[in-house]
């Protein structure tokens, strides 16, 4: 059981894939924990922030504890409220169903090729060697893949589905 998808682009748990995607994220400098669609001050799995930012200065200065309140409120970040970029679509995607169409595919792809061009491949770090899926390979490995996936995609004018 896991995220399979068309083209080859993913193989593997969900919960790879979603760390993947946090990882992807930070390579362009996206605080995904904080933005629409991830972010929830209910969230379990993540510490609420605040609330240990209240905890460890109860006597917090007003003015450092009212702009921590101000700053709650605009949470969580939009979308919008970065520089657009291809990877966007691929992020905020739904990690079950769905697809991304061709055309995004050609643009995640170049995106893609700019993070690999700008980081060293983490491929002796691999978890399973003998079994190359989603980021048992490394993140370089995996994002190459998913590259490759996305280009095919593009060339051949077709959807990458999620499933």
């Amino acid at each position: 059981m896991g995220l399979d998808t068309t083209h080859d682009a993913w193989h593997g748990p969900y919960s790879s894939f979603n760390r993947w995607r946090h990882w992807l994220a930070d390579q362009i400098g996206i605080p995904l924990e904080l933005m629409e669609g991830f972010y929830s001050d209910e969230d379990r799995l993540y510490p609420d922030l605040f609330t240990l930012l209240e905890y460890k200065y109860p006597n917090g200065d007003e003015l450092d504890m009212s702009g921590i309140r101000r700053l709650k409120k605009k949470l969580p970040l939009s979308w919008d409220a970065f520089k657009p970029n291809a990877l966007h679509k691929l992020l905020y995607h739904s990690d079950c169903d769905g697809y991304l169409n061709y055309s995004d595919c050609g643009k995640i792809a170049k995106e893609l090729k700019k993070i690999l061009s700008e980081i060293q491949n983490d491929n002796n770090e691999s978890r399973a060697p003998e079994n190359a899926r989603a980021e048992y390979d490394g993140m370089y490995n995996a994002t190459e893949r998913f590259m490759r996936g996305c280009e095919i995609a593009y060339s051949k004018k077709q959807k990458i589905h999620f499933h």
